[in-house]
């Protein structure tokens, strides 16, 4: 199933009005590779010459794949686990194509260590890993979206014939799904191997991880209705206090949630009053 992404989804994107801009859409995985990867998602932006877009992202606890054309960085890209908000620069015209892995999914479709690729943004080549290289490669090749969701499918779906998953990148794949959902961690293993599996497989604990997804859903919050206010928000997601929230945000983000309500307004009042400018 596909579908757009919108401004009421939990996508990380600091500015989600747009996504509407980027064409975004989410794309399920097929379930013989769900193990190994979350989604797949496109997006394609033709912005007027001179304009430019620095877009902030709250990115998911996973590792992404990215096949991208036009006015980008590199063509095949391999994006680690940030611990702070990051920043694409997007002018022009492109289009990428993105497979979002599980926390399992880098071991099977990769030789990386997540501490490798922690904090940045790679070009995939083959000296950096021949083994990924050459899956993204072949995805690359194939002409359209539904043919390269088809092509990534079957690739993966042989490599983790290859690379059968353990127990525990099993469990750090269940420990991740339970955060994203607000459930309980798997019952059973002790606090110490769910610890131990996370960072094996993504280098962050369940503690980081809720942090993060919990800072996805404040920027949501604020995005789809934070008139209402740090306190309100603060109080809805479990925050100790609003002064926790607003440290916490700051830290990730570099800015304060007024700052960040102010960005929003002003992008607002822009989009407003763009069609009495033409």
């Amino acid at each position: 199933m596909s579908r757009a992404i919108g401004q009421a989804d939990r996508s990380g994107v600091l500015h989600p009005e747009n996504l509407e801009r980027y064409a975004a859409t989410i794309h399920d995985a097929d379930a013989s590779i769900a193990h190994v990867v979350a989604h797949f998602w496109t997006v394609a932006w033709d912005l007027p010459d001179g304009e430019f877009v620095e877009q902030h992202i709250i990115a998911d606890p996973a590792v992404t794949l990215t096949i991208e054309a036009g006015h980008v960085p590199a063509e095949l890209v391999v994006t680690g686990v940030h611990r702070h908000a990051w920043t694409r620069d997007i002018a022009g015209w492109g289009t990428a194509f993105a497979i979002r892995l599980r926390p399992a999914g880098l071991a099977v479709v990769s030789d990386l260590a997540p501490k490798a690729i922690a904090d940045r943004t790679l070009p995939v080549v083959p000296d950096l890993d021949a083994r990924l290289h050459a899956l993204m490669r072949a995805v690359a090749h194939a002409p359209d979206v539904e043919s390269r969701i088809a092509q990534a499918t079957r690739l993966i779906a042989e490599m983790s014939t290859e690379r059968p998953l353990t127990a525990r990148q099993l469990l750090a794949n269940d420990a991740v799904a339970a955060i994203n959902q607000g459930d309980p961690l798997p019952a059973g293993p002790s606090t110490r191997t769910v610890q131990r599996a996370l960072s094996e497989t993504i280098g962050h604990g369940p503690g980081w991880v809720r942090r993060w997804v919990r800072l996805q859903e404040v920027a949501r919050q604020f995005a789809t209705g934070g008139e209402a206010g740090a306190a309100d928000i603060a109080a809805r997601l479990g925050y100790a206090d609003q002064s926790h929230l607003v440290n916490d945000f700051r830290a990730a983000v570099g800015i304060t949630p007024g700052q960040y309500l102010r960005s929003l307004r002003q992008i607002g009042e822009t989009a407003r009053m763009a069609p009495s400018a033409r």
